[in-house]
């Protein structure tokens, strides 16, 4: 277990902060850009369980993934096998039961949903509209731990669950939109029409 006893260590101060495995980077490194998007990710999550309230079922969902996101985080701050100089520590991965249990989830929440018959624009409830900036931002996560993967091996369990993570969002984000009955769907070329009083 983590046990935290300082806030700040000051050792980040040059611009580098050290890995799960001890070595010290620079925090533009793409290793850190990629885990600190996936923290990103989980503080937005929090933020949308703000409005979850009174959906226990989509609640529970995001807890457990709130707790995945800090093993993804986790995995991707700690190259090679995870240890150190001193062969410590070996290193937490997301496993396949991780991913797996986001595919039977996003199959459960999709069958009850309305078929889409459009792109769907980001709102809705307020539960929704969080859930769509994760996704987005999820996104992002996935954009830099792909970049990430092209220099360096990392565990590839990691780029199939952010990017299950992304279709995740999606499909919750309609369950959270009165199962997709409310979805604000995108109308191709509406506003290309637009009015001379509209143009001034």
């Amino acid at each position: 277990m983590v046990q935290l006893t300082r806030i700040y260590t000051k050792s980040g101060d040059k611009g580098k902060t050290a890995l799960g495995n001890g070595k010290r980077v620079a925090k533009s490194d793409i290793r850190v850009a990629a885990y600190g998007t996936v923290d990103e990710t989980n503080a937005v999550i929090g933020v949308a369980r703000l409005h979850s309230a009174d959906a226990p079922d989509i609640d529970a969902m995001l807890a457990r993934i709130q707790n995945d996101l800090f093993d993804l985080g986790a995995d991707l701050c700690t190259p090679g096998d995870g240890t150190n100089d001193a062969g410590e520590y070996p290193a937490l991965r997301i496993v396949e039961s991780q991913v797996t249990r986001l595919e039977h989830e996003i199959d459960a929440i999709n069958a009850d949903l309305n078929p889409l018959k459009s792109f769907i624009l980001p709102g809705g409830t307020a539960l929704a509209a969080q859930l769509h900036v994760a996704r987005t931002v999820s996104r992002r996560a996935e954009r830099l731990m792909v970049e990430l993967a092209a220099q360096e091996n990392i565990n590839p369990q990691a780029i199939r669950y952010i990017n299950r993570l992304s279709d995740h969002m999606f499909v919750l984000s309609r369950h959270a939109n009165n199962g997709g009955k409310d979805d604000i769907l995108w109308q191709p070329g509406q506003t290309r029409d637009a009015t001379d009083s509209q143009k001034k």
